[in-house]
C-alpha cells in the first residue's frame, strides 16, 4: 500500500514523446529509488534476497499450545477493578482460576419495554431483544463464594433454566429480573452431564417467559442472537449477534464428562452469560449458553450452547422427579460421509463405529459399520440427530431402528437402557 512504502508510483506528467535522458546523479536529486537506499533491516546469513529480508521483518507469533474450554458461570470472589477484570478474561485457565468474573452490583432501571408475548418479526434483532430480555435473569449466588450467571424463565410460575455449574454448591441464590427486582430461588435439581439445572423462584406470580424452540433442523450459517448477563454488569441483559458456526460439537471441560452435541456460535458470549439464551431469527430459544473457547492468546470468539431439546427434556425430568436419567443405546459412531450416502441413496445417517458389550445395541444385534437411518420411521441423517432423538426417550422404552448393513435395509427393536454412571 502507498502509505506503507518509502516510495509510490505516480503517473508521469511530462510529454512521453520527448527524448529520453538519464536521471541526474543522486547528489542532484531530492528523491531516491529504493534500490539506492540502505534497507532498514539486515538480511539473515545466506538470505540476501529481498524476499528473505522481508521474511525477517514478519512478526513472530507465539505457538498455540492448547485450547481449553471454559464454562462461564462460577465467579471470582470479592470486588475488583473493571480494568483488571477485562485483562483477566484472556488469560483464563480452568485448572487454576474460577469460571466467571463477578461485579457484585445491583441491576439498575430496566431497559426493556415490550412483553415477551409480543412476537418479533423474523430477523429484527431490536424486536427480538425487547421480546426475550424480560425472561432473562441475572443469577446472584451469595454463598459459599459470590458469583453470577444467567437464567432463562421458561414457565410463568417461576421455573427457570440455567447451567449446573452456575448453581453448583450454592446455598442461597437470587434471580435479578429485568426491572431490578431480586427474588430468592431454590435449586430444584441439576444434571452435570448436560450442565443443566432448574431453579424455582419463591413467587408464583406470572412471569415473562421465553419461547422454547428446537435445535433440530439448525443449519450452519443461520443467524443467532445471544442474550445473557455478562460479568454481572448492571443495567439489564446484554445482546450480541452472529451465526450458528458449527453443530454437534464435543466440548471437553474440567467438570468431568464432556459436553456433547453442542451448538457453536460466533455471537459474543462473555463470562457470566452462562445459563443465558441462544435464539434463532424468530426469537425462539435454540440453546442455553454454556461455554466459551479460550487459548493462551485469549478468548477465541467461539461460544457453545446446549441444544434446547436436551435442556427441555432434562428440565421436565427434574421438575417431575428431581433428577434426570439418560437413556443408553450403547454405540459410538459418526456421520455418514457424503460419498457413502450418495452410493447408498440416502440423505445421511449415523455410522456405528463401536458397539459396547452388554449394551442394548449389543443385545439387539447391531454391529460395527451398520448405518442407522431412522428411529420409529423418523429419518436420522447424522449422529447428532440420533442422539437428539434418543434424548426424548426414557430407559425401558422400546424403539424401532432402521439400518443398512452391506447396503441391505433392515429393522430391529431395541429396548433402551439407563446410561451407566461410569460412561
Amino acid at each position: 500500500m502507498p502509505d506503507d512504502t518509502t516510495w509510490r508510483h505516480e503517473e508521469p506528467s511530462e510529454d512521453l514523446t520527448a527524448p529520453w535522458s538519464p536521471p541526474p546523479s543522486p547528489d542532484d536529486r531530492v528523491w531516491r529509488h529504493p534500490t539506492e537506499l540502505a534497507p532498514p533491516w539486515s538480511p539473515q546469513p545466506d538470505q540476501g534476497s529481498f524476499a528473505a529480508a522481508v521474511s525477517t521483518m514478519a512478526p513472530r507469533q507465539a505457538p498455540l499450545r492448547s485450547t481449553i474450554f471454559v464454562a462461564l458461570g462460577s465467579g471470582l470472589a470479592g470486588a475488583v477493578f473493571v480494568v483488571a477484570i477485562l485483562g483477566a478474561i484472556g488469560a483464563l485457565d480452568t485448572s487454576k482460576q474460577g469460571r466467571d468474573i463477578v461485579v457484585r452490583e445491583q441491576v439498575s432501571e430496566p431497559t426493556l419495554s415490550l412483553p415477551a408475548s409480543d412476537k418479533a418479526p423474523a430477523g429484527d434483532v431490536v424486536a427480538i431483544a425487547a421480546q426475550v430480555s424480560p425472561a432473562i435473569v441475572r443469577m446472584k449466588i451469595t454463598s459459599p463464594v459470590p458469583s453470577s450467571g444467567s437464567g432463562v424463565l421458561f414457565r410463568d410460575n417461576g421455573y427457570l433454566l440455567t447451567n449446573a455449574h452456575v448453581v453448583k454448591g450454592a446455598k442461597t441464590l437470587f434471580a435479578v429480573l429485568a426491572d431490578g427486582t431480586e427474588i430468592e430461588g431454590s435449586i430444584v435439581g441439576q444434571d452435570p452431564e448436560t450442565d443443566i439445572a432448574v431453579v424455582k423462584l419463591s413467587r408464583d406470580e406470572p412471569f415473562a417467559t421465553a419461547t422454547l424452540g428446537t435445535a433440530v433442523g439448525l443449519k450452519v450459517g443461520q443467524p443467532a442472537v445471544a442474550i445473557g448477563s455478562p460479568l454481572g454488569l448492571i443495567g439489564g441483559s446484554s445482546v450480541s449477534t452472529g451465526v450458528v458456526s458449527a453443530l454437534g460439537r464435543r466440548v471437553d471441560s474440567d467438570e468431568g464428562s464432556p459436553l456433547l452435541d453442542m451448538i457453536q456460535t460466533d455471537a459474543a458470549i462473555a463470562p457470566g452469560s452462562s445459563g443465558g439464551a441462544l435464539l434463532d431469527q424468530n426469537g425462539s430459544v435454540i440453546g442455553i449458553t454454556t461455554a466459551i473457547a479460550v487459548s493462551q492468546v485469549g478468548a477465541e470468539g467461539l461460544g457453545f450452547a446446549t441444544p434446547i431439546d436436551i435442556a427441555r427434556s432434562v428440565a421436565d425430568q427434574i421438575i417431575a422427579t428431581g433428577k434426570a436419567e439418560h437413556v443408553w443405546l450403547g454405540i459410538e459412531g459418526a456421520d455418514v460421509d457424503a460419498e457413502s450416502a450418495r452410493k447408498a441413496s440416502i440423505p445421511g445417517g449415523a455410522r456405528i463405529e463401536r458397539v459396547v458389550r452388554d449394551s442394548p445395541a449389543h443385545a439387539a444385534g447391531l454391529a460395527k459399520q451398520d448405518i442407522i437411518i431412522a428411529i420409529d420411521d423418523k429419518p436420522v441423517t447424522s449422529m447428532s440427530a440420533l442422539v437428539l432423538s434418543l434424548r426424548d426417550r426414557h430407559p425401558g422404552q422400546e424403539i424401532t431402528l432402521t439400518y443398512l448393513r452391506a447396503d441391505k435395509r433392515s429393522t430391529i427393536s431395541v429396548e433402551l437402557g439407563k446410561r451407566p454412571k461410569n460412561l
